[in-house]
């Protein structure tokens, strides 16, 4: 005798069930049970092909919300994969795959450039002592003519006596005070200096510009500034032959005078006048061109 089968085999892999197989108990005489259109055929059961399908639903339901929540892991995935892409391009890391810290559009290689630019050259102390307008600093003898002496190499010359006038002419012999009243000479500055015997008096005849003290120079044909003495130093080249040079640097002319203290007349044989006389013309060049370099110094600091 055999039974019928409870419940139909299921195919694996979500394939359709197959349809029940129905098995009878067959006696002699009779028609099979439960034969159609018999009493006593079996009739499927309800129960059981419910709870199937209720199962069968129920593993649809975890597969559908398994496979949704793969889903969002891959999209998730996916746009983690593209916001790296877009932040670590090739372009924007470095050899060693570290994003770099240039700025989008350029290489990492690339430096600041700045325009090359030169300081502009220092004064020229000339300028400063060309012109009334820009030659401001005080201006005196004694200013002009520091100290109590003056060294050159090794000959020392012991400084006499200063002095200073703006009455220009007073103070020179012959043509020249002319030639300096003519050309606007507003100031005279003296100093004298003495070595071995031998007196130099220096004098610097200021002016407005530059182009008033050259002309006297060029037009220089005679006369000398006085001598002064004084200091230690006595009268000299009042009544002698003494020797005498001109000159002029920026707003200013220079001149000596000099020759021997004891009243000597100076020939081209007295090569220590002549010394001298250069060295306390090269002391007057030397401190006009000192006073221009000041005033370019403090134009620097203070611009």
């Amino acid at each position: 005798m055999s039974f019928g089968q409870g419940g139909p085999p299921w195919g694996s892999g979500g394939q359709q069930p197959q349809q029940p197989q129905s098995h009878w108990v067959t006696q002699p005489g009779m028609p099979p049970a439960g034969a159609p259109g018999q009493p006593g055929a079996q009739t499927p059961d309800w129960a059981a092909l419910a709870e199937a399908s209720e199962s069968r639903a129920k593993r649809r339901r975890l597969l559908m919300v398994g496979g949704g929540a793969l889903a969002t892991v891959a999209v998730a995935a996916v746009v983690a994969v593209a916001v790296v892409s877009a932040n670590g391009s090739d372009d924007n890391k470095s050899a060693g795959g570290t994003p770099s810290a240039s700025v989008p559009g350029s290489t990492a290689s690339q430096q600041p450039t700045f325009a090359e630019t030169k300081p502009p050259p220092p004064p020229d102390p000339k300028d400063y002592i060309s012109s009334a307008d820009k030659d401001k600093a005080p201006l005196s003898a004694a200013g002009l003519f520091p100290g109590s002496k003056f060294t050159k190499g090794g000959a020392v010359y012991k400084k006499g006596a200063t002095a200073e006038t703006k009455a220009c002419d007073s103070v020179t012999n012959g043509p020249l005070g002319a030639l300096l009243k003519s050309n606007g000479c507003t100031k005279v500055l003296r100093a004298t200096y003495e070595k071995d015997g031998v007196a130099i008096t220096v004098g610097v005849a200021v002016f407005d510009t530059e182009k008033q003290a050259t002309k006297v120079k060029d037009a220089y044909k005679k006369g000398t500034v006085k001598s002064l003495s004084g200091k230690g130093v006595p009268a000299f080249c009042n009544t002698t032959i003494c020797r005498s040079t001109t000159n002029s640097y920026g707003r200013y002319a220079y001149f000596t005078v000099g020759g021997f203290t004891s009243g000597k007349d100076v020939t081209t044989k007295d090569k220590k006048v002549f010394t001298a006389g250069d060295d306390i013309a090269g002391l007057a060049f030397q401190q006009i061109h000192r006073r221009g370099e000041a005033q370019a110094s403090a134009a620097v600091q203070n611009p």
